[in-house]
């Protein structure tokens, strides 16, 4: 069974961060879902995996240099699209 999670993430983003971290740790992980910068110094992310795996990215998330990321916010959510497997970016 998949379990999905929304992550709203407040921070200090360099960059290319939404590319060069969030999505390089949820391929690596093998999660699909979405992420997207929502408002200046915000991220929406939306994760859908195995239970463990996504257990493992969130604690990824937490670990994060808190001058980076300053908040997270964690919620259920139920899948309402096919992500068919894949992570990706939206702009």
């Amino acid at each position: 069974m998949k379990k999905c999670v929304k992550i709203i993430l407040q921070g200090n983003f360099p960059e290319g961060y939404l590319f060069n971290v969030i999505k390089k740790q949820a391929q690596a992980l093998n999660v699909e879902g979405t992420g997207q910068a929502i408002e200046e110094g915000s991220i929406r992310i939306i994760i859908c995996g195995n239970p463990t795996i996504i257990d493992q990215f969130m604690d990824f998330l937490h670990k994060i240099d808190p001058a980076v990321v300053q908040s997270i916010e964690l919620e259920p959510f139920l899948k309402e699209k096919d992500y068919r497997g894949v992570f990706r970016i939206i702009e």
